[in-house]
């Protein structure tokens, strides 16, 4: 499996939300089985078993994230070569089809933000494979699963 780049910021981030996980919920869902537990009959008690399946949920969402912290590596986005789009690359796109202008920055796993001005994307997504490597004014078609989009590179901000 490859491994992704990700900033120290992202790693830090992902590491918190693990650690948030594992000593804070978990030991309270813990206790709430506990409770639930002593009410006495379990085959027809549901704080019990909802307790059980939001354990079992929690514990799947730390396993993802300890997955996604093995298979990422910290990134200095100051290493990377200029004038080309690369990781932690701010690119500035034209949608050929459209004609409108798009912006997105190129992160690693836990960094991705699809609601803000400038759209992070993960750089192991569709697009992200198709820009990388790029310079200005180079065109490029990206197969994604709606279809084929066509982009000319505007600006790289590195």
């Amino acid at each position: 499996m490859d491994r992704h780049p990700i900033t120290q910021e992202g790693y830090d981030k992902l590491r918190e939300e693990i650690r948030h996980l594992e000593s804070d919920v978990m030991p309270e869902i813990a206790e709430k089985i506990a409770d639930a537990r002593a009410e006495g009959d379990l085959k027809e008690n549901t704080e019990y078993h909802a307790q059980r399946e939001a354990q079992g949920m929690t514990q799947a969402k730390i396993n993802q994230l300890k997955s996604k912290l093995a298979n990422c590596y910290i990134a200095d986005k100051s290493t990377m070569p200029k004038g080309v789009v690369t990781f932690g690359s701010v690119v500035t796109v034209k949608n050929l089809d459209d004609g409108l202008d798009e912006k997105y920055e190129f992160v690693g796993p836990g960094e991705e933000d699809y609601m803000g001005e400038v759209m992070k994307i993960l750089t192991s997504s569709p697009l992200a494979e198709g820009l990388l490597n790029k310079k200005v004014g180079d065109k490029v078609e990206v197969e994604v699963p709606s279809g084929t989009l066509k982009f000319e590179v505007i600006e790289i901000e590195d």
